[in-house]
């Protein structure tokens, strides 16, 4: 489910994309990115080279390197353009409640509107359960911090005690939440006129809601 970002784990400087100076720089490290993302949605993260993606930016792999040092660090930086990309479009402050709820519908209709990031996620989501995949920690953490925006939410929403019966139960909902829109995702990019993801997450939130709620 792409949503916004749940969090970024401290990495060194050698953990981090090179910092152009010039302008043209900057410039050619975004056109990588795009080209990146691209690649990498198509393809999957084992499946592309970067050769392909040095060949498509007009670089050699050297130059690619030059930017981003190693292909799990390019792959790391894609998933942190798409977090960006969210975090701009949600602003500074998450919602919280009902109102959480109701952005998970937004995000949905808006996801309808950008096939590309959903590709990215829906894919590499699924080949991140891979032995040593360089996004497995990425995708564990953010499905860690998904589940407990998403369980926060309904306990507020359903006021829900806090005891760990009616916490489980939140926790279980959350889960159900999020696998029907992830689910959503795959049948909406193989089916695009069959899936209406906003109306079908819309409709599983209320049943959650009916099926939570003291």
């Amino acid at each position: 489910m792409t949503d916004q970002s749940v969090g970024r784990a401290a990495r060194g400087a050698r953990d981090r994309p090179r910092v152009p100076r010039s302008p043209e720089a900057r410039r050619r490290q975004q056109d990588i990115l795009h080209i990146a993302m691209d690649t990498f949605a198509a393809r999957g993260y084992n499946n592309a080279s970067l050769a392909e993606i040095a060949d498509r930016a007009g670089l050699t792999q050297a130059g690619v390197l030059h930017y981003f040092r190693s292909k799990s660090l390019l792959l790391t930086s894609v998933l942190e353009l798409r977090d960006d990309t969210d975090i701009e479009q949600l602003g500074t402050e998450r919602p919280r409640g009902l109102r959480f709820l109701h952005h998970l519908v937004e995000t949905a209709r808006r996801n309808a509107e950008r096939e590309g990031i959903v590709r990215l996620y829906a894919v590499l989501s699924a080949e991140s359960v891979t032995d040593d995949h360089p996004a497995q920690e990425y995708f564990r953490s953010r499905y860690a911090g998904l589940r407990g925006f998403v369980a926060d939410a309904l306990t507020e929403t359903c006021r829900l005690g806090d005891g760990e019966a009616d916490a489980e139960r939140a926790r279980h909902a959350a889960n159900a939440v999020i696998a029907v829109m992830d689910g959503l995702q795959i049948q909406w990019l193989l089916d695009p006129t069959a899936v209406d993801m906003a109306a079908s997450t819309e409709l599983v939130i209320d049943a959650v809601l009916a099926g939570v709620t003291p």
